[in-house]
């Protein structure tokens, strides 16, 4: 099994280095810097990198990488990307050698048209579609297909540790607690979360459990859920125009 090294970037950014023996592979590399500097100073070299989706905080940095090093580039087939010698739509299984892991990509449009995601090894490494106790913003896609996606990611085992690229939990369970005030599971993760923030630790990575007890837009069929929103959004009649509706109110919250 590989081991997983959390890497901060700009403001609450994660890349993620996956690394067995001396080769590493790197997840939506924004910066290069920081990634050098924990390869340089380990002695280690970089084999793969994968991206998820073309915001230049999640690519920023592959130029640069592949100028030190001739690494594999793996991402969206539809979205403008430096390097990619891989491209993915979904569906494929790929093999990282270097890790001895294959990954299936997961299609998962929403935040992005063409965002992709990487399960393998009990790890998921979902970009900015599932984050901890929330999801990414609707920039390209539409509320259906974020729900969609959203539904895929929960579908895997409950034991599946979910690495998104940012730290935003502490906020997002704020408006949980508002869409939800009753939930236990809630109230105790947000005491936990406020706990380690407090220390400067990460709250990532958190599983696909933890998500379906905890994240509201993984909980849109739960009666509180349904009702918190309907008494803003009295027109919210099915599953996903609750959804729409939450991600409106998170957009503004």
């Amino acid at each position: 099994m590989f081991e997983v090294i959390q890497i901060s970037a700009f403001k609450d950014n994660y890349i993620w280095l996956l690394r067995m023996g001396g080769a590493a592979t790197v997840v939506d590399p924004g910066d290069a810097r920081p990634v050098l500097d924990v390869l340089d100073g380990k002695g280690w070299s970089l084999d793969t990198i994968l991206i998820t989706h073309h915001h230049a905080d999640h690519q920023g940095g592959v130029a640069d990488l592949l100028s030190r090093f001739p690494a594999t580039v793996l991402g969206p087939a539809s979205e403008s990307i430096h390097g990619i010698g891989v491209p993915l739509r979904g569906g494929e299984t790929v093999s990282v050698a270097a890790l001895d892991t294959r990954f299936q990509v997961i299609a998962v449009p929403g935040h992005t048209l063409g965002h992709v995601a990487y399960y393998g090894a009990g790890c998921l490494f979902c970009g900015d579609t599932l984050f901890g106790a929330g999801c990414g913003r609707l920039f390209e896609g539409t509320a259906a297909q974020m729900a969609d996606s959203l539904a895929r990611l929960a579908a895997l085992p409950d034991d599946t540790a979910v690495y998104c690229a940012h730290e935003y939990t502490e906020a997002n369970l704020r408006f949980a607690l508002a869409v939800e005030p009753g939930n236990a599971a809630v109230r105790q993760r947000a005491e936990q979360v406020s706990e380690r923030r407090a220390k400067g630790l990460a709250t990532i990575p958190s599983t696909i459990a933890i998500e379906k007890m905890s994240n509201p837009f993984l909980r849109c069929r739960e009666p509180e859920v349904v009702a918190t929103v309907r008494r803003r959004e009295p027109a919210a009649k099915d599953e996903e125009a609750v959804f729409a509706a939450l991600r409106g109110w998170k957009d503004s919250f």
